[in-house]
């Protein structure tokens, strides 16, 4: 005679103001299947070491924009650049103080860690100097609302020099990170875990 087998279910009795609550987690199912409410594997093979992109000539890129996401590994800040045609420029490194480019002041960062941003887009238009995004250095990025996020911190607007635009990211702790430029964006996105 055939048993029918049960997938293993743990579950976990909380006790809280009197109440008591039980949690159930799925485990493993009898035949070895992992589960759909098993974690989700997630990439940590990104580093925490400056990652950088240069080229050998200027290019006229334009930042136009600055967004956060979360995702279920990492969170996600998005450079939205215009403008150019050629490969973009940027340097992402942590720093134990974030300090405004070309003036070296001090500009204070929540957070366990701080990343240093710096993409090759002013924000400017490079040919007649109009405003392309109206962040204002030692302030928070306009829009930009990170309440809620399980690795940034804060944001800070550091500078837009000599067509580099410097940002300070407040993170968690110095957590891995990756850089991607996709067409018209430039991406950052910094894990949750090791």
């Amino acid at each position: 005679m055939n048993k029918r087998r049960w997938p293993a279910v743990a579950v976990v009795a909380l006790v809280t103001a009197g109440s008591l609550n039980l949690v159930a987690t799925a485990a493993s199912a009898a035949d070895g299947r992992t589960s759909a409410a098993a974690a989700t594997t997630c990439p940590t093979g990104w580093g925490s070491l400056p990652k950088r992109a240069t080229r050998d000539s200027a290019v006229a890129h334009s930042l136009t924009n600055i967004r956060t996401g979360r995702h279920t590994c990492y969170d996600r800040m998005v450079f939205d650049v215009g403008g150019g045609t050629a490969p973009l420029t940027y340097s992402v490194a942590y720093v134990k103080t974030f300090r405004q480019d070309p003036s070296d002041t001090v500009i204070p960062v929540a957070g366990g860690a701080i990343l240093d941003i710096r993409v090759g887009a002013p924000a400017y238009d490079p040919e007649t100097g109009k405003p392309t995004y109206p962040a204002r250095p030692g302030k928070t990025l306009p829009g930009v609302s990170v309440t809620g996020y399980r690795t940034f911190r804060d944001t800070k607007f550091g500078s837009s020099y000599e067509g580099v635009t410097q940002v300070g990211l407040g993170v968690r702790a110095r957590l891995p990170f990756r850089v991607q430029h996709v067409a018209d964006r430039l991406v950052v996105d910094v894990a949750h875990t090791w």
